[in-house]
């Protein structure tokens, strides 16, 4: 099989595991261009209320069930192999990337907690989705012991772990529901569950472990270090997470039987290692090189570049060697709640008379929302907000953070309110570029992927306030699209990662410039903002963490007596 072009064309199939869906594209190999694609909604979707059957859910949880990933490859798969009039014979390879960290407890054979009639109605037993933010005590403490310690892991984290990921999520199943985590016999993220349905095998990525579980330097945490957090959970990687951890680009193994009909490709098909659906999205925007930041826009936004140097960047979410691309250092920084922030408004406090004009006109809430603000200058509508409703990820690393918004008169509107959030997320993303800057990883240009960057008015927004130009992934599914390639890699289409990028990647140049007065307005309202973030995030001030911990303990005793 060539390594450049194919004599007869084969493809690969990619499948994004996203956070309310799952999507399936046909990629051919040859060009990277999208034959087909399939989407399947969750069934379930996020679970932040209540079980299946009914049991209630505390504040900040964010729960999934696996059945719905299983729906993606029994549904969406073979849909879009149907579409595109492949036959399964051309499918030489299938990749996944996934949200992370989404992890689950499992029997060793693979089968989830929450499959078992048993373990139904414990919240425990279920896939804890990547915004699942109620292990925070965790995070605190893990967070406080190593700083404690001096821990060498905890500077490659920016200094402090989220409770969003493996450890902290963890060590809340051990604390909160002691019997069930005996009962578990593997933690594992979601996406390498998937690859253990799909091969028959357990699989690790070493990818989801260097940015969700502290693996660095070719180990996890010591087993002392656990120990001291809780004696029980001293050997929680000896008994539930030890296997060997495979790369980027690697073959985890070859679709079962039983995943061959589930999926309508052959058994044996070669099934890439599994990865992150952020850090995916790299090379389908062609970005294999130090200097470009990949911002993946959608309910929250990831920040991904790659530099040939150790950095140690303040509240980043980690630096994996081989983390991306192989041989270089994979960066990664995030904000918890961007598209999410303006569905939030849109949903909860857009006056009707909003809904009724969009009804009238045949269009969403957010195309009128967006064009009644796009007629504003900047800073027409005196408003600045923080951009924390979702919490802060990157660089205060702090769910404990809140929104705010500062500037509110009787004369302010829905549109003005839809603009400031916007301004709020760019404001976030320049202050994430500063950072890295400061700590010596250069960002020269910004590439946007993801569904909000057909929001124009907001793209603009993003290269006036960071005073960067900003180019466009072209794909509608850049993540699928990225583990087709690492899907053609594993399968020997291409030789690596760098030659499958050079062919299949798809991306538009310069699409959005600063506009200097406009930037030179935003110079001025982002310092309005960096002096509200520095008095609430990193002040003594701690007004917002108040009030949610009183919120929690109120809603908490509501739910517990909710279960009696």
């Amino acid at each position: 099989m060539s390594h450049t072009s194919p004599d007869h064309d084969t493809y690969s199939v990619g499948v994004d595991f996203g956070t309310e869906s799952g999507r399936a594209v046909i990629i051919r190999n040859r060009d990277g261009a999208s034959v087909s694609e399939a989407v399947t909604p969750y069934r379930h979707g996020v679970m932040d209320a209540q079980l299946p059957g009914g049991t209630q859910l505390g504040k900040e949880w964010a729960l999934q069930h696996p059945q719905d990933y299983l729906d993606v490859l029994q549904q969406a798969v073979p849909e879009a192999l149907r579409v595109s009039g492949v036959a399964a014979e051309a499918v030489v390879g299938i990749g996944i990337d996934f949200t992370a960290c989404t992890m689950l407890p499992t029997r060793k054979d693979g089968t989830p907690l929450c499959f078992l009639p048993e373990y139904e109605s414990r919240p425990h037993a279920w896939v804890k989705l990547w915004k699942h933010h109620a292990a925070q005590p965790q995070a605190d403490r893990i967070n406080a012991l190593a700083s404690a310690r001096g821990e060498p892991w905890q500077l490659r984290y920016g200094g402090k772990i989220s409770s969003e990921w493996f450890f902290a999520k963890s060590l809340q199943i051990l604390e909160e529901d002691p019997a069930l985590y005996a009962e578990s016999e593997r933690l594992i993220e979601a996406a390498d569950w998937v690859i253990w349905q799909l091969t028959g095998q357990e699989n690790r990525s070493a990818c989801l472990a260097g940015y969700k579980a502290q693996y660095q330097d070719g180990h996890f945490p010591t087993p002392d270090f656990f120990g001291a957090l809780n004696p029980d959970f001293a050997d929680v990687v000896r008994t539930r997470i030890q296997h060997p951890l495979s790369q980027l680009g690697d073959k985890a193994g070859g679709l079962t039987q039983q995943a061959a009909a589930w999926t309508g490709l052959k058994v044996g098909t070669p099934v890439a290692v599994a990865n992150i659906d952020a850090h995916v999205t790299l090379p389908a925007a062609g970005v294999i090189e130090p200097g470009r930041l990949v911002a993946i826009m959608g309910t929250s936004t990831c920040h991904v570049l790659i530099h040939d140097e150790l950095r140690e960047v303040p509240g980043m979410c980690g630096v994996v060697p081989g983390g991306v691309v192989p041989g270089l250092y994979g960066y990664e920084a995030g904000q918890s709640g961007v598209g999410d922030l303006f569905a939030w408004f849109v949903k909860h406090a857009v006056p009707p008379e909003y809904h009724q004009q969009a009804r009238e006109e045949g269009i969403s809430l957010h195309e009128l929302l967006e064009r009644e603000a796009a007629t504003q200058t900047p800073g027409e509508h005196g408003l600045v907000a923080l951009d924390w409703l979702n919490g802060n990820r990157s660089v205060l690393v702090d769910t404990n953070l809140s929104g705010l918004l500062v500037g509110l008169t009787l004369q302010t509107r829905a549109p003005d309110i839809y603009r400031s959030l916007i301004e709020a997320t760019a404001y976030g993303t320049r202050l994430i570029m500063e950072t890295f800057e400061a700590s010596g990883v250069p960002i020269v240009e910004l590439v946007i992927a993801g569904g909000l960057k057909r929001n124009q008015m907001l793209m603009q927004i993003y290269a006036d306030v960071t005073g960067r130009p900003l180019s466009i992934l072209d794909a509608e599914q850049g993540p699928a699209l990225g583990s087709a390639m690492y899907a053609a890699v594993a399968a020997g289409v291409y030789p690596d990662i760098f030659a499958a990028a050079s062919a299949m990647s798809q991306v538009k140049l310069n699409v959005y410039t600063p506009n200097p007065a406009a930037q030179a307005v935003y110079d001025e309202l982002y310092g309005e903002y960096r002096e509200l973030h520095d008095y609430f995030g990193r002040g003594a001030n701690r007004v917002m963490a108040r009030l949610k911990a009183r919120q929690q303990r109120l809603q908490g005793q509501k739910v517990e007596t909710a279960n009696v």
